[in-house]
């Protein structure tokens, strides 16, 4: 594949947005962590409040990272830009429902692998990232793309009680567009959003056809 940029742009890139935005990395994973700690441990409020953690996750890497930092290389980065913000939109509209979609971990198979999914991105990601040469600043830190990608499809498996597979188009799409860093650039942890992407399509098609709990108010 023919690509507008070079590998070493490439992590040029991831670079000087690491060095540009330091330390936004830390609160932003600050968040991920408290928004599955809502999941388990919440309160009345706790749905809005996650639905708009990942809203704004979704908003920071469209508009910080994708518009502008990665348009200065790859003009599909405007499209890029307008997938996130779009998921972003989706999130945000559950956040400002007063019957927002629930976030219900159980002993079950999706919660198994959404809290899989969630360990990855926060550990096991930059962890091999950096041991197969990628470190900091050139590690594709927490609200970047992939990572968060597959850490928000990690937690769309613990919704229960509607139609969630809208709130995973974005996710998805994403992790079939960048599984392709894992081979176009040696980025190999990026394998996992295979994985995730997988996971995306198969809670999305179980909860397909569903009837909304809005649909009965």
């Amino acid at each position: 594949m023919q690509l507008p940029f070079s590998i070493e742009q490439f992590f040029e890139i991831i670079r000087n947005y690491n060095v540009a935005v330091w330390p936004a990395q830390l609160p932003l994973t600050l968040l991920a962590v408290g928004a599955v700690a809502l999941a388990w441990w919440g309160r009345a409020w706790s749905a809005r409040a996650i639905w708009g953690t990942l809203a704004f996750l979704w908003a920071w890497t469209g508009v910080v990272y994708q518009l502008a930092f990665f348009t200065s290389i790859n003009p599909a980065a405007y499209a890029f830009g307008a997938l996130f913000l779009l998921g972003s939109a989706a999130f945000l509209g559950q956040a400002m429902r007063s019957n927002a979609l629930p976030f219900t971990p159980s002993r079950d198979a999706a919660t198994g692998v959404g809290l899989a999914l969630i360990a990855y991105a926060l550990v096991v990601y930059p962890v091999w990232s950096t041991v197969g040469g990628h470190a900091y600043p050139d590690l594709p830190t927490f609200g970047l793309p992939c990572p968060t990608t597959i850490f928000t499809i990690g937690m769309l498996a613990m919704v229960r009680g509607g139609r969630t597979w809208p709130l995973f188009v974005a996710p998805v799409v994403w992790s079939m567009i960048g599984l392709q860093a894992a081979f176009l650039f040696g980025v190999v942890p990026d394998l996992g959003l295979g994985v995730a992407g997988l996971a995306g399509i198969a809670l999305a098609l179980r909860s397909r056809g569903r009837a909304s709990p809005v649909a009965h108010a």
